[in-house]
């Protein structure tokens, strides 16, 4: 077993199993991604720490805990569509990739979304689709979702994304001021009612785009 195999089991026996994710199908992914493949070759010795880690354009790599925790509250299963918001690293991506059929990724950084392309390239994951683009406006041409996960902070949900979740699907997003979220899921009903749950306390970077946050002014 190399070095980052092992790294990477105790990362999921540690890091994550032992903080109370318990969904099979999510550890066996967390096993399987080299997350050290998604940040900068100088910091390869971290990638199996419990943190975030920055990978350029001011965005993270999210830390392996949260990314288990957000796939697991979704409830993925293997005939689900998903549409993720944020590529960044495309580590969470390819998290997505082995949990459920399809994956739609949208990324606004065009750097970020080439290197994940090429990532998913490497890892044979070819069940995934990502695009440049304003996540908040999200994807509609290939909707609805079974699944929308936002991996960064917004003021409150986009309404483009709960129109594209599919009847009895679910939303989990950061929601809640700029630097300081709570995880709240979205379930919408067969008949379309939605349904919101508040739950633990996070900090993601913002959601930037037409119904998220607008850029920060310089000077």
């Amino acid at each position: 077993m190399s070095d980052y195999a092992v790294q990477r089991e105790r990362m999921v026996r540690d890091l994550i199993a032992a903080r109370g994710v318990q969904d099979e199908r999510v550890l066996a992914a967390l096993r399987k991604v080299p997350r050290h493949l998604f940040v900068k070759d100088h910091m390869r010795g971290r990638a199996y720490g419990d943190h975030a880690l920055p990978i350029g354009a001011s965005q993270t790599i999210s830390q392996p805990y949260i990314v288990a925790r957000m796939s697991e509250l979704l409830e993925l299963r293997p005939s689900h569509s998903v549409l993720e918001i944020g590529t960044g690293s495309g580590y969470q991506t390819a998290i997505l990739a082995l949990l459920a059929k399809r994956v739609y990724s949208l990324e606004r950084v065009p750097e970020l979304a080439h290197q994940a392309i090429q990532r998913m390239r490497e890892l044979s994951l070819d069940n995934v689709k990502i695009q440049v683009f304003d996540g908040t406006v999200g994807w509609s041409e290939v909707a609805p979702f079974d699944r929308i996960l936002v991996t960064a902070g917004a003021p409150k949900v986009p309404e483009p994304l709960l129109g594209q979740l599919a009847p009895g699907g679910a939303l989990l997003i950061p929601e809640g001021p700029r630097h300081l979220q709570h995880l709240v899921l979205y379930r919408k009903s067969a008949k379309g009612e939605l349904r919101r749950r508040e739950g633990e306390e996070v900090a993601f970077v913002p959601l930037l785009g037409r119904h998220g946050w607008k850029e920060a002014k310089e000077g």
